[in-house]
């Protein structure tokens, strides 16, 4: 009874981090624990999210897709072979489930005149609509003429925060002190590519 009270509350990925907790949750997930299932939830939902947002999905999709990811972790719990890279598994994993999600969404439904007189606009007015979108349409054209790597860093970290570089790094697979320089390139990059074509941010 006293080995079983320590175990329930010291357990095995107690005080690790990074790959190696998510290694120890792993198999103690396999085992059966469900406080590690949770644990690695816990920990890797925020990165899930913010990759299926990254991917232009709007939040109810997003959570799909999340509880998706989760549930092929699942059923794949005892064939995933590197369990100290399930963090990159799992981005890949919600990234291919984004864009399938998002391959299969209805157009918008169009707004008639008719229908639009009886909706109360909350619209900004007309010309600040009109910056702002040619803003948002300059942003866009230099993010996706960044190189690929850029542009997922880019998407992970401005979501995710800085409190979250040790999955981001995790995920992509580069050392947690190398996110913020490599950031700060690609950010360079891309002020540089809105300053050729004649506008800032």
């Amino acid at each position: 009874m006293t080995e079983a009270r320590t175990a329930e509350a010291d357990p095995s990925w107690e005080g690790l981090r990074g790959p190696e907790l998510f290694e120890a949750c792993l198999a103690a997930a396999r085992a059966g624990d469900k406080r590690a299932l949770n644990r690695l939830v816990a920990e890797l939902t925020p990165l899930l999210w913010n990759v299926a947002r990254g991917q232009g999905l709007d939040s109810h999709s997003a959570e799909d897709v999340v509880q998706t990811v989760w549930l092929a972790l699942v059923s794949h719990l005892d064939r995933l072979r590197e369990p100290k890279a399930l963090a990159g598994w799992l981005v890949v994993t919600a990234r291919h489930e984004s864009q399938r999600v998002r391959g299969r969404k209805p157009p918008p439904v169009p707004l008639t005149d008719e229908l639009a007189e009886t909706v109360a606009s909350t619209d900004p007015a007309p010309e600040a609509e009109v910056l702002r979108t040619e803003r948002d349409q300059r942003l866009w054209r230099a993010f996706r003429r960044l190189p690929q790597r850029c542009q997922e860093l880019l998407r992970l970290t401005v979501l995710a925060g800085r409190a979250e570089y040790r999955l981001v790094a995790e995920a992509l697979q580069m050392p947690r002190g190398s996110i913020g320089p490599n950031r700060g390139r690609c950010l360079k990059t891309m002020r540089e590519l809105l300053d050729i074509e004649g506008g800032s941010a």
